[in-house]
């Protein structure tokens, strides 16, 4: 399986809490949500043809806590991203989580050597094994070489503080993308907005304000 890291990205380069105040406050980080207010038609479809892609997943732990609190409450026949996190394969990366504590199934938790893990488990044939959010993770499979694809959505928004998908004293990494060119113009409203997504009736609704 190709590994692939999902993740979405302010202009700066910060990944931590896009999706909910609460989502992420390590390091007293009080900025999230900063995503919801751009949410759309256009960036849901973006998100669902990653998601169509999935053969299976893996997570840090937090990141698994989180979306295990929610996408099992997304009962929408119709949402391709609940469809694909509470049917395949999970495998979330902890010491402590046990097998009765992880509950999201199908789940695995890896113990041991997980980068070993990682690299038996891509030598499965399937589609590809997703990272999203799972920052500490990421930053490993970085250093271990073991990341194949790298996705981003980037919002129009500077966060200022925060975990970032490339933290300074990254080592340099060069990638095959095309160059991206943006106009961007300062919002009429002053600071940050920001937003949460929640469950209503079944479906995750993004809430601003």
């Amino acid at each position: 399986m190709l590994l692939s890291v999902n993740v979405f990205v302010s202009l700066d380069g910060v990944m931590q809490g896009p999706g909910n105040p609460d989502e992420d406050r390590s390091g007293g980080f009080d900025r999230g949500g900063w995503l919801v207010p751009y949410a759309s038609a256009r960036t849901n479809e973006i998100v669902a043809s990653w998601f169509r892609e999935a053969g299976a997943f893996l997570f840090g732990r937090t990141s698994y806590g989180l979306l295990g609190g929610y996408w099992p409450h997304v009962t929408a026949p119709d949402d391709p991203i609940a469809a694909k996190l509470n049917t395949l394969p999970k495998y979330v990366v902890s010491r402590t989580l046990t097998d009765d504590e992880a509950g999201w199934n199908p789940t695995t938790v890896l113990r041991g050597d997980f980068l070993e893990e990682v690299r038996r488990l891509k030598e499965l044939p399937g589609g590809e094994l997703q990272v999203h959010g799972s920052w500490k993770l990421v930053q490993a499979l970085r250093e271990a070489g073991l990341v194949d694809l790298y996705r981003l959505l980037q919002y129009p928004v500077v966060v200022g503080t925060g975990k970032r998908l490339f933290p300074e004293g990254s080592a340099p990494l060069a990638l095959n993308a095309d160059v991206v060119s943006m106009t961007l113009a300062p919002a009429a409203a002053d600071g940050l907005s920001t937003g949460a997504y929640i469950v209503d009736g079944g479906r995750s609704t993004p809430v601003s304000g």
